[in-house]
């Protein structure tokens, strides 16, 4: 494992460079879909770009860097996560699960592109991940024997155990009173189950020793904490909101960056 350097950290100058060499690697990978037409390419691109912080895949390029392993190496893998996160909040906003128009400011995929079509951009940005993630080309040298393990966690991660198990919850919640535990488990599944395995891919892929993977998924899981809460005070912010209007207003659904 790399030493802790002495020398001060500028944490924001950090985040910006890596998600600017995870958006280049982004551009590179659906690069090959410029030259076609068709409006489904459109709307994986738009779901992707302009993204928000990369936080996942610069998590993974984090955990991959602290157990000396080149970002080459990692990059294919950190940005199939940024994929399956974009994937994620594509369905996200859609009508029948939260419902938003709008996303980072901006007209939500289906306000753009209609229901169906965002529908299957998201279904096209999730598959094309699992493509990278085996994809010669762009892994190199990297050993089958190290990819294998690192997509079932991945994919464990964004199931019906994971992150669309938290979705469903959600849904099955919607408009209800669930108690502490209910949302707790919403929130490690929707959020912090793909963070969890932003981080440990990352590390596993750098040859993290048993002992240093399980202390680095106690970061992660502490991580993935320090965002539910800070979506607990986001929602609690704007149920504040909507009573100072004196609006109706229904149980919102736990919505992630």
């Amino acid at each position: 494992m790399t030493s802790i350097s002495k020398r001060k950290f500028d944490l924001d100058k950090y985040l910006k460079r890596q998600s600017a060499i995870v958006d280049r690697a982004l551009e590179h990978y659906l690069g090959k879909y410029s030259g076609a037409s068709q409006t489904i390419f459109r709307a994986m691109r738009y779901g992707i770009f302009p993204g928000g912080k990369r936080i996942r895949p610069i998590l993974t390029l984090a955990a991959g860097e602290l157990f000396d392993a080149k970002q080459d190496f990692i990059l294919p893998f950190a940005c199939a996560v940024e994929m399956i996160h974009a994937y994620s909040l594509i369905h996200d906003d859609l009508p029948a699960l939260d419902d938003d128009d709008l996303r980072r400011g901006a007209p939500a995929a289906h306000k753009v592109f209609g229901e169906g079509m965002a529908l299957l951009a998201g279904d096209g940005l999730l598959t094309e991940a699992f493509h990278l993630m085996t994809d010669a080309d762009a892994l190199g040298d990297v050993a089958p024997e190290i990819v294998v393990p690192v997509i079932h966690e991945l994919s464990h991660a964004v199931g019906a155990m994971g992150l669309v198990g938290g979705q469903a919850l959600d849904l099955e919640a919607e408009a209800k009173d669930v108690d502490f535990s209910t949302v707790e488990l919403i929130h490690v599944r929707k959020t912090g189950a793909l963070i969890l395995a932003s981080i440990r891919i990352g590390a596993q892929l750098g040859g993290a020793a048993p002992g240093d993977l399980a202390k680095i998924s106690r970061y992660g899981e502490y991580l993935g904490l320090a965002f539910q809460i800070a979506d607990d005070i986001l929602d609690a912010q704007d149920g504040a909101a909507a009573e100072s209007g004196h609006k109706e207003r229904k149980r919102r659904p736990i919505r992630r960056s």
